[in-house]
């Protein structure tokens, strides 16, 4: 089924420009050519209204905060929307007046049909900081007017037929066309106020008087003719930045940010069908003579990862241990690490005690959480020596050459540090109970080269409940009658 998301985004010029305040204050207007382009709610509160010139919202609310559209502002927003809602679909299209078509009809499966992609691409766009408009419709065109329509009581906004299209176009204004507005003086003499209007027009004499592009793109969006639509190019690397709307002085208060673009980096991941090995983010911090460099922090994962929620719960643990040198005026996310990684499958059976990937999560948490100093992992050695043939390294610390795995004997699961002096009674060893012997003997010579020299005979001795230990004995005191020591404990 052919499905086509329009996706308006009625504040972009405010949103970008201003964001809301938590106090409101006296409210904000953006002004274009000196003329109110649009206003918050507190100032439209005050009476400002769109088309105002400046100097009459001056008089009537002279608190109001007004600011000059910025265009490339906003193109640079609707890209970051774009790259985030590539986890959707790859078939997103940049369109006109803050609007976006995305092709999802393929993902709907994937998503859980319809309404519930819309309601995953509203949350997504929440995420992002913009309110914004939903529409549904089997052309993109369709998707784009029907998006771009006035919220008035039953509008609707999703159709997934071709008949249902032309009946929810057809009550919209001429005015939403974009090739109709040079003429909406001569339509609105003829009466011609709707796209149905329009469309009962002859075809020929509305060429002759408006253009073929007027006709050609009410056949595109109605689907009765080819529609061409230009998808944005994936980025072949991920670097974003995002600029904070005023100083923060606690790196706790930049998780906010940050989740913008670790929504967007989600997007871009989909799309490349890639998962993430490790990334850095940048704290920039504010410029002059006593500039600060930019504060990095590097997030590496044991097991490559694409979820968001990870990605955040590990940042706010490195984020809540930061003390900032300075105040953060902007963020800034690269992906250092990729790796090209197949979508886990659901598997009919779960693996009992959680997945290797929800382990290895909550192992980085852990590391994010007490640092990474305080979570290491285990790295043989090539040594005979049981206290020596292991070390314990930090998760992302380099292993070196691998030790090669070899036939030896049994080997206990606990070591004791240090090996624990055993009581002797009737010449045999006694721990708990009286130990009797159940292997020969193993000799462990070593550590000649380090001055650390051990000569030891190791036996497994079991107690009367069934319980196994590795013991030994020095070799220049058994003669001695020196006793044995306790050394591991099986499982």
């Amino acid at each position: 089924m052919r499905a086509l998301l329009g996706i308006h985004l009625p504040r972009l010029p405010l949103d970008v420009c201003a964001p809301p305040s938590p106090d409101g204050g006296n409210g904000c207007a953006v002004l274009e050519q000196g003329v109110v382009l649009i206003a918050d709610a507190p100032a439209r509160a005050n009476g400002v209204r769109a088309g105002m010139k400046r100097g009459g919202v001056l008089t009537l609310a002279p608190g109001t905060r007004l600011v000059e559209r910025d265009p490339a502002r906003e193109a640079d927003a609707l890209r970051a929307v774009a790259l985030a809602l590539l986890r959707f679909s790859p078939c997103v299209a940049l369109d006109d007046e803050a609007t976006l078509v995305v092709d999802v009809g393929a993902s709907l499966r994937l998503f859980g049909g319809l309404p519930s992609l819309c309601r995953q691409v509203r949350a997504t766009l929440a995420a992002l900081g913009y309110a914004a408009r939903v529409a549904a419709a089997p052309t993109g065109r369709g998707a784009w007017l029907l998006a771009r329509a006035p919220g008035k009581p039953g509008t609707r906004r999703r159709v997934v037929r071709a008949a249902s299209l032309a009946r929810a176009l057809d009550a919209l204004p001429c005015e939403l066309l974009p090739d109709a507005r040079p003429y909406a003086g001569w339509f609105d003499g003829l009466g011609c106020r709707t796209l149905a209007d329009l469309r009962r027009l002859p075809r020929a004499g509305l060429t002759r008087r408006c253009g073929p592009a007027l006709v050609a793109a009410l056949d595109r969006a109605y689907g009765d003719a080819v529609e061409p639509l230009a998808w944005m190019p994936v980025p072949p690397v991920f670097d974003a930045r995002l600029e904070l709307p005023e100083r923060v002085e606690y790196a706790q208060a930049v998780l906010f940010v940050a989740r913008r673009l670790v929504v967007q980096l989600c997007g871009w991941l989909a799309a490349r069908q890639l998962s993430l090995s490790a990334m850095v983010f940048a704290l920039e911090h504010e410029r002059g003579r006593q500039a600060v460099p930019p504060t990095p922090l590097e997030l590496a994962f044991a097991e490559p990862a694409r979820d968001e929620t990870h990605f955040m719960r590990v940042l706010g643990e490195r984020l809540a241990r930061v003390a900032l040198p300075a105040a953060v005026i902007a963020v800034r996310v690269t992906a250092t690490r990729v790796e090209s990684v197949a979508p886990p499958a659901d598997d009919l059976f779960p693996e009992p005690g959680g997945t290797r990937e929800a382990r290895a999560r909550l192992v980085e948490l852990l590391s994010a959480r007490l640092g990474a100093d305080n979570v290491l992992r285990a790295a043989p050695v090539a040594d005979y020596r049981p206290e020596a043939a292991n070390r314990w390294l930090p998760l992302d610390a380099p292993t070196g050459k691998p030790v090669a795995p070899g036939v030896a004997p049994p080997r206990p699961a606990w070591l004791l540090a240090p090996p624990q002096p055993l009581a002797m009674r009737g010449n045999r060893p006694f721990y708990r109970t009286p130990l009797r012997f159940v292997s020969s003997i193993e000799r462990i010579e070593a550590g000649w080269f380090d001055g650390q020299l051990v000569e030891r005979d190791y036996r497994i001795a079991q107690d009367d409940y069934g319980a196994c230990y590795w013991i030994y004995q020095e070799r220049g005191n058994r003669a001695a009658g020196q006793c044995w020591f306790l050394h591991g404990l099986f499982g």
